[in-house]
């Protein structure tokens, strides 16, 4: 060793105290599968990982022969692709770095005793980030940079591959990355991450240089592998240089060392390339020199920069992207004394999918606690790879497969899929009518089959791109609704075995559809029955030992005969009687003259249309008379509650009370609509004095009882408060509840910031914080009927559809909570974790309710 080298390591020692405290702010380590915290021989702590996952086994491995190299891991034996880490970045990262350095270690060493190391996939939210493959390096280290981009969440998931062996994991690493490195030359952090393929220390031979020698432990590795010993020579200084001029900070011993060209041809480094893709590259060069060389450099043959010059005790560097190359050579070429170069990084640009939308991903959640199960739906449901029973195109949702297993009901939340193309509900034990689908304009296929739905609803209308229809083996009565004929897209529709009744309607009876509705499949079919005195004879005349069934000809040739859904067809003609279910007990077979047989069986068939019209007449008549009958009883109930709700309302000095006819009037029969909320429609009013007024129609499905609407009228029109909308009056009648505000001219405020009003005035800046303000007194004044009755832990202000469905002690802790929410002392406040305990309680509690014998929810 020569006297200068003897010199610099004892500086270097003596300088060591300084550099192993050097400031770790940002450091975070993780030991995957360890027990405690320590500290290693770098003066770095680092901490169990127990508490960022709760999946997988622990063991302790050694990297070789010696008992002290050992090291711990986890790996993930459950079913299920993908295990997660999910790590909470410190609120001061931005502060530090703009990016960061995710460093993971992977082994196995044969741990299991199998001697088959496994193949998984890494991923950084929603992007695949690495192949690990055990059985090519062990251990196997992976590093990232990546931008938090203001997340509170860093999701570091091991993706299990079909026959590839349990995915393992040793270590995670998280490190600030100089800020404002590594963004020269690259194409803005959105959307991408770098991974690092090589971080090369030109020069330098013996092991790898990281913290504390480099405070943003990067580990920079020899460069033996690479370098043309033929040609250069490995270079060495004391110097100190300024690298002030560095955004990403390289360390002083790497800049000490390089690779210098020995003969007046290239100093070229060739890199092995995993993949074909976008790679970013970045070269350091110091003027470790007496003199200052000036060279080309040269990519995959091109040159990149030319005539480029190091000067002496001077420090620079290169940034370049190259895309689409599946090799990586860098020459140097001379032009005056001698190239070199003191550091080269390599990093594949890996793009981060978008993310899918958070309503959707809201939606998801809430349809998995809705099955009772962990479906291991978390972080995106598209990418890396989609959730199980999910399918997407790029970052929608197009399919969502859920069936044979207890659903009850179709939530609400599934209305926000839009993007939805195929939706399979089968045997989920749905019942009750189709709801909660009518917002799917993209849905193509619809499977509800073998549940126990009873009516269509009104929902399919909305279905305009719907293409498949599978509604067999429910229990659905009523005729089939004439809107599925305006389906234009529609070419399946699947009804066997359901309890309809009546005619197919003739908007259905087209070529371009399918429909099935027997135990075959059928073309449009018409009502007919076969009599054969020889059964093995169908055309025969006769009669027949077998029910009556629906028959499709065509031209003369019967195509299939069904015996599912009886009274459906496309005739008018009626099904004699016959059910789905019924059979027809034969006389035995006798064998007549053929003239007389067809005269008896004319004969036959008259008087039994005959009889069969006198009869349906019959029936028809008494039907509409208790029909009638019923319906004007119940009309003058709902009268007199009418009458006595609005004397109620009356006598409490409340709203004023309009008819049906008024409000008709006022609205022009409803003839502009201003909008549509979760109440109903809103129309604009004109009073007779008049007076502009918002005439709000609630909409049939949230009808509520004439006690529960005139509860909330009173609690409507008690409400005094500048800041909020004043109720005018309203209207209670048979099927009609109205509620008529005052109206405001001015447009809402989503139209003022965004929409056409936005155009003609932009609203201040002191105009907005004055909404906002109001907004704000307003809400404060609505929390403090509800606050009242919830302390007295009433039920009044409970939605009235919900009265016998729920427990009184899940609602009453709800209840309790909310209040307590809302208390005007701020430190009387729950915590949201409070608050989701308490939630989470009650939610258990109702489990339980119905469990034991509740209605469903």
């Amino acid at each position: 060793m020569d006297l200068h080298w003897c010199f610099f390591y004892v500086l270097l020692f003596l300088s060591y105290p300084k550099l192993t405290t050097c400031d770790q702010e940002g450091f975070w380590s993780i030991s995957c599968g360890g027990a405690t915290n320590f500290v290693d021989s770098s003066n770095i702590s680092w901490e169990p990982d127990a508490s960022y996952i709760a999946k997988g086994n622990t063991t302790t491995v050694n990297l070789n022969d010696t008992v002290s190299s050992s090291t711990s891991l986890r790996f993930f034996p459950d079913p299920g692709t993908r295990k997660c880490y999910k790590l909470p970045l410190p609120m001061n990262y931005g502060s530090i770095s703009s990016l960061i350095l995710i460093r993971a270690s992977f082994v196995y060493k044969n741990y299991d005793g199998l001697q088959q190391p496994p193949l998984f996939h890494v991923s950084l939210g929603t992007a695949i980030a690495a192949n690990v493959k055990l059985a090519v390096k062990d251990p196997w280290v992976e590093e990232f940079i990546w931008q938090p981009d203001n997340r509170d969440v860093l999701l570091l998931c091991l993706n299990a591959v079909p026959n590839g062996g349990y995915p393992v994991i040793s270590s995670i690493e998280i490190r600030p990355v100089p800020k404002g490195g590594y963004y020269s030359g690259m194409e803005g952090f959105e959307n991408k991450l770098l991974r690092k393929r090589y971080r090369i220390n030109c020069g330098y031979t013996n092991g790898s240089i990281r913290y504390p020698l480099d405070q943003y432990d990067r580990i920079w590795d020899p460069d033996q592998d690479f370098s043309p010993f033929h040609i250069s020579t490995a270079f060495k200084t004391l110097g100190t240089f300024n690298t002030w001029g560095l955004n990403e900070s390289p360390p002083q011993p790497v800049l000490q060392t390089g690779r210098v060209l020995a003969r007046r041809e290239g100093l070229s480094y060739n890199f092995s390339l995993e993949n074909n893709g976008d790679y970013y590259v970045v070269l350091y060069f110091a003027g470790i020199l007496p003199v200052s060389p000036t060279f080309d450099v040269l990519i995959n043959g091109e040159v990149v920069e030319s005539n480029y010059s190091v000067q002496s005790w001077q420090v620079g560097s290169l940034y370049f992207l190259r895309k689409g190359i599946k090799s990586l050579n860098i020459t140097f070429k001379d032009i005056s004394f001698y190239p070199l170069v003191n550091a080269i990084e390599v990093y594949e640009i890996v793009n981060i999918p978008p993310e899918s939308s958070t309503t959707v991903v809201s939606a998801l959640q809430v349809i998995q606690q809705s099955t009772g199960l962990d479906l291991e739906w978390e972080d995106d449901p598209c990418s890396p790879t989609p959730w199980e029973h999910i399918q997407c195109e790029g970052s929608s949702v197009t399919s969502l497969e859920l069936f044979d297993i207890n659903l009850r009901s179709i939530s609400p939340t599934v209305g926000d899929l839009f993007d939805l193309k195929t939706l399979d509900l089968h045997n989920t034990s749905i019942a009750g009518e189709i709801e909660n689908l009518g917002s799917l304009k993209s849905l193509e296929n619809l499977n509800l089959s073998f549940n126990k739905l009873t009516s269509f609803g009104t929902d399919l209308n909305g279905l305009i791109s719907l293409q498949v229809l599978d509604l067999k083996n429910n229990s659905l009565e009523g005729q089939v609704p004439e809107s599925l004929g305006g389906m234009k897209n529609l070419h399946l529709l699947v009804l066997e075995n359901n309890h309809l009744q009546g005619t197919l309607p003739k908007a259905l009876n087209k070529d371009s559809l399918e429909i099935r509705y027997g135990d075959h499949d059928c073309l449009p079919a018409t009502l007919g029955r076969s009599m054969s005195a020889n059964p093995s004879d169908p055309h025969r005349p006769g009669y027949t030992t077998r029910p009556f069934y629906l028959e499709t000809r065509r031209n003369g040739k019967v195509l299939c005969r069904t015996s599912g859904n009886l009274c459906l067809s496309f005739s008018m003609s009626k099904c004699h009687n016959a059910t789905a279910n019924s059979t027809i007990d034969a006389p035995k077979v006798s064998v007549f003259n053929k003239k007389k047989q067809n005269l008896h069986s004319h004969l036959a068939v008259v008087l039994g249309a005959v009889g069969g019209v006198f009869v349906v007449l019959i029936v028809a008549f008494i039907l509409v008379f208790l029909y009638t009958r019923r319906n004007k009883n119940k009309a003058e109930l709902e009268h007199k509650e009418s009458l006595q709700a609005d004397l109620q309302m009356m006598n409490c000095n409340s709203a004023k009370v309009f008819s049906y006819r008024e409000i008709k009037v006022a609205t022009r029969n409803f003839k502009q609509a201003l909008g549509r909320g979760s109440f109903g429609s809103v129309y604009l009013g004109k009073l007779p004095d008049g007076k502009l007024t918002a005439v709000k129609v609630r909409s049939d499905k949230t009808q509520l009882g004439s006690d529960s609407f005139i509860n909330e009228v009173s609690l409507l029109s008690s409400i005094q408060h500048q800041n909020l909308v004043s109720l005018e009056g309203y209207c209670n009648e048979s099927k009609h509840q109205i509620l008529v505000y005052e109206y405001l001219p001015g447009g809402s405020l989503a139209e003022n910031l965004y929409g056409t009003n936005s155009k003609r005035v932009t609203l201040s800046w002191a105009r907005r914080l004055k909404i906002a303000i109001d907004a704000a007194k307003g809400t404060l004044f609505l929390s403090n009927r509800a606050r009242p009755y919830l302390q007295a832990g009433a039920f009044e202000i409970v939605d009235e559809s919900l009265k016998g469905t729920y427990d009184e002690e899940s609602m009453r802790k709800a209840a309790s909570i909310a209040s307590r929410s809302v208390d005007r002392d701020a430190s009387q406040r729950p915590n949201i974790s409070e608050v989701v305990a308490v939630l989470k309680e009650s939610y258990s509690i109702q489990l339980s309710y119905l469990a034991t014998g509740g209605l469903p929810t």
